[in-house]
């Protein structure tokens, strides 16, 4: 179990008394920011180091596994659990092990505990190139929810057409942080990018034919933006892209 403040205190009311060593209080506090369930080493301690708890990567693991680790975060206080990378029977299956998940088919997250209320200082704006985009986009979408973003959705908004994307410059100006999804060849990001004041988190993927190479073409392209301020994550990583983006949009400043 994590030590809690009253622990701490009487802890360091021990060491000051000479009653125990200095090492042995960090390694109380260390042991108790680990929780092992066997198959898995919990990070207790994520929350109040980065802001952000554990979230669980569905992908890989048993039904019976994220159960587990799910049951075991919230037996330790974590209000709300993020499971990535799930599919319908997973799903189904974490659920019926007696855990109350929400899921959702096209970005492949389970929710546990609810979507917080909106803390962020302003809108985090997600641009979709193409619909074929949708489920890395929504990915990115609902994880900025998750932890606690006001998120607005542009779908279908590549270059090819892009009078579409040019409707919604009030949108892009707006925005104190963009994540811009795009595969084929990626050039949605360095034009948002030359439209916005804010920062651009670009997420390629692996949408397109057969020299799209998989999301790498997407990829290469977005590393070598001519637009200022833009930042890359990996292929199809909307988690990744939500989770930075939230970073920015709690960082102290003016509400958007």
């Amino acid at each position: 179990m994590p030590v809690d403040e009253q622990e701490v205190r009487a802890l360091a009311q021990r060491v000051a008394a000479g009653e125990m060593r200095p090492s042995a209080l960090v390694d109380r506090v260390r042991a108790a920011s680990v929780c092992d369930v066997g198959f898995a080493q919990l990070d207790m301690d994520r929350a109040a180091r980065t802001g952000v708890p554990e979230v669980v990567y569905g992908a890989g693991k048993t039904s019976e596994q994220i159960a587990g680790i799910v049951r075991a975060l919230l037996g330790t206080g974590q209000e709300r659990v993020l499971v990535t990378r799930l599919d319908a029977a997973k799903a189904a299956q974490v659920r019926a092990r007696g855990i109350d998940l929400a899921f959702d088919e096209v970005s492949r997250l389970g929710v546990v505990g609810g979507v917080p209320e909106a803390d962020g200082c302003g809108t985090v704006l997600v641009v979709c190139a193409g619909t074929s985009d949708v489920p890395v986009a929504e990915e990115a979408a609902q994880t900025a929810e998750f932890l606690g973003n006001r998120v607005q959705r542009l779908t279908d908004v590549g270059v090819a057409g892009i009078h579409r994307l040019l409707g919604h410059l009030d949108d892009i100006q707006r925005a104190r942080v963009i994540v811009a999804v795009a595969g084929m060849e990626g050039a949605l990001a360095s034009v948002v990018a030359g439209l916005a004041s804010c920062p651009v988190i670009a997420v390629p993927t692996s949408v397109g034919y057969g020299a799209s190479f998989g999301g790498v073409t997407a990829l290469l392209a977005m590393l070598n933006s001519c637009a200022s301020g833009v930042s890359v994550v990996n292929i199809d990583n909307g988690f990744g892209a939500a989770f930075q983006a939230s970073l920015i949009n709690h960082l102290p400043g003016k509400e958007a």
